[in-house]
């Protein structure tokens, strides 16, 4: 019990991305032992298939779609170049835009990948293919970060220093030749789709709009419905300061359990209203009928 308390506390104190990165691992983990040991398919509803009618009777792939990938190595290099990227952005913007960066560059990635396999003339990405993997929202951090501060340099093998356009420009130019050549065109596909939402996010950001606000609203609400509730009454708090507890025994009750009132208020104000004892709430409760 202790350790999963302590694996609790450790993924607690993760910032976003480290939590993206977690559950992706563990995500990877569950699939794989299902897979391998009972041959299941655990998270076949969560794949972005390439049918638009498929993908219609399953629209949540369209984000679930980036925590699934196919391998060790697809899922270490994902993760790999999004912890590092994700530190990069970080130090410069606010998490929640950073965040919006990345999952509308796994959403755009998406949609590019059913435009392509519902549009071409001819079966470009195979029959019954899918979508899974973090590609899209990691190029979308690419190309944000090479739009945004593109002459920027980094220090590659303790070596040689490098601008972010150019490690962005062989990274799209490698892709184009893969897609070209016929290897793995969905997931490319996606690729570009990331790419073209973290350029147009930057250079739109450069001039001082953000486009990712909408989005952010959206989720932030949606986010709230599995906020737990709290039983927390309504409590008049009395801020009038008063000299003296009463004269009658009815006036000094009333006065001790205003003073009591306002305690437990400033420790949920402090450290939340879990973190009051079961006496406190019980109080707190008779209180607030």
């Amino acid at each position: 019990m202790s350790t999963i308390q302590d694996l609790k506390y450790k993924f607690n104190t993760l910032d976003a991305f480290g939590k993206i990165i977690a559950i992706n691992v563990i995500v990877f983990i569950i699939g794989l032992v299902f897979k391998s040991l009972l041959r299941i398919d655990l998270f076949g509803y969560f794949e972005l298939p390439s049918g638009i009618m498929d993908y219609l009777f399953q629209p949540w792939s369209i984000i679930t779609y980036g925590f699934l990938h196919s391998g060790l190595l697809h899922l270490a290099f994902n993760m790999l170049f999004l912890y590092y990227l994700s530190r990069i952005t970080l130090n410069l913007f606010r998490s929640k835009m950073i965040l919006n960066v990345y999952f509308l560059g796994i959403i755009c990635g998406g949609l590019a990948y059913l435009a392509f396999a519902n549009l071409m003339p001819v079966n470009f990405l195979g029959v019954n293919g899918v979508l899974v993997g973090a590609s899209a929202g990691v190029s979308a951090l690419l190309m944000f970060v090479a739009a945004y501060i593109p002459n920027t340099e980094i220090r590659l093998f303790n070596a040689f220093n490098v601008k972010w356009k150019h490690i962005a420009m062989v990274i799209v130019g490698l892709d184009l030749f893969r897609l070209m050549a016929g290897m793995n065109q969905g997931g490319y596909v996606a690729h570009f789709g990331g790419y073209l939402l973290g350029y147009i996010y930057a250079t739109k950001l450069l001039k001082g709009t953000d486009i990712g606000t909408g989005f952010e609203r959206a989720m932030d609400s949606f986010m709230s419905w599995f906020k737990p509730k709290s039983n927390l009454k309504t409590v008049h708090r009395n801020t009038k300061k008063k000299e003296y507890a009463g004269k009658t025994k009815d006036e000094f009750n009333t006065f001790n359990n205003q003073k009591k009132i306002d305690l437990i208020l400033d420790k949920i104000s402090k450290s939340g209203y879990e973190s009051l004892t079961a006496e406190e709430k019980e109080f707190l409760f008779r209180a607030g009928k």
